[in-house]
């Protein structure tokens, strides 16, 4: 047996240190953060004194305040207002002080007589929206703008109406635009402006322009689909008739006399090509050529124009068996024949 003084002298192995022991020395630290006073964050005053706002005396004194305030302002307001109103220096004093921009058919004074009451008047009491509307009224004028100009100038911009065609209304022919608005002007400017356009009829000035404005939109297509190539054929006729929108009916004059042509309501260019491609052989079977229906897909119906009574008796006969309806013009009396032919591609 072992003596006791031997297991006293052994020496005693320290035991490993477990991962959680820096954290019981960290302890005391987080401890000593935790008890730290913290540094008062200082209140931002108001910058209105306190007596203002802690106080009722001093609530009604600001509130007066900016009573006083607010009256001064709208002071200003009105004396700034009759100083504008009534200052000679905003007075239009002569039609000088009108600037006129845009205008080409109508005249200075034509523009002018709209704004007529305003000359001696202040700038700003001309009524701006009411004379743009006088100013649209005017049937050459599409769109106008006016403005004021400080000190004592309106600036008026015009954007007028542009001309498409001819227009029969009864034994005058005038001008029509895009938008089916007809245009007077005198025959002297007529002829200085040297205008290439075909009659159209069909447009009634006693219709809305509702109802004259598809109809020129049919006509601008016609139009546009026959010059499409860039031959100006469009410039071979004399009249286009657009009173019915699912038949525009061309006249072309050929060898001193006049043929009206049925284009339908589409494909225009392709049926000109057609009746190009076999007039002669058709003035040369029939002298007496009227008027050609070109609106169906494997025949033409032709129509010759009666000189005599026979004609008249034999047309009689035909009418019963022929596809195409009366033409309006240019002869009252007509004898169809169909002509059967194949069309191109």
């Amino acid at each position: 047996m072992r003596p006791a003084a031997s297991q006293s002298t052994r020496p005693r192995r320290s035991a490993p240190r477990r991962p959680d022991d820096s954290r019981l020395d960290d302890e005391p630290k987080d401890e000593e953060v935790f008890l730290r006073s913290r540094k008062r964050v200082p209140v931002r005053k108001g910058i209105l004194p306190a007596f203002l706002t802690n106080t009722q005396v001093g609530r009604i004194v600001l509130a007066m305040a900016i009573l006083v305030v607010i009256a001064l302002f709208v002071l200003l307001g009105l004396a700034v207002k009759d100083f504008l109103d009534h200052d000679p220096h905003f007075r239009i004093d002569s039609s000088s002080s009108i600037q006129i921009d845009g205008n080409s058919q109508l005249t200075r004074a034509d523009l002018l007589t709209v704004f007529g009451s305003d000359i001696g008047r202040n700038l700003f009491f001309v009524p701006l929206t009411e004379r743009r509307k006088q100013l649209e009224q005017l049937p050459w004028v599409a769109h106008a703008t006016v403005m004021r100009v400080m000190p004592d100038e309106l600036r008026v911009a015009i954007v007028e109406r542009t001309p498409i065609a001819f227009v029969r209304v009864g034994n005058q022919v005038k001008l029509v635009d895009a938008d089916g608005v007809i245009l007077d002007m005198s025959p002297v400017a007529l002829a200085a402006k040297h205008y290439s356009f075909p009659v159209v009829t069909g447009i009634n000035p006693q219709d809305p322009l509702s109802v004259r404005r598809p109809r020129m939109r049919i006509y601008q297509k016609f139009m546009n689909e026959i010059d499409s190539s860039g031959e100006k054929l469009s410039q071979q006729l004399s009249e286009i008739d657009i009173s019915d929108p699912e038949d525009v009916q061309g006249l072309v004059s050929s060898n001193k006399s006049d043929i009206l042509l049925h284009f339908g309501e589409d494909n225009f260019l392709n049926r000109w090509r057609e009746y190009q491609s076999h007039l002669a052989e058709w003035k040369q079977q029939y002298p007496n050529l009227a008027a050609v229906d070109l609106r169906y897909d494997r025949q033409v119906v032709l129509k010759m124009a009666d000189k005599t009574p026979s004609d008249a008796a034999q047309s009689a006969s035909t009418n019963a068996v022929a596809p195409a309806s009366q033409p309006k013009q240019p002869a009252a009396k007509t004898r169809p024949v169909t002509h059967p032919h194949r069309k191109r591609a």
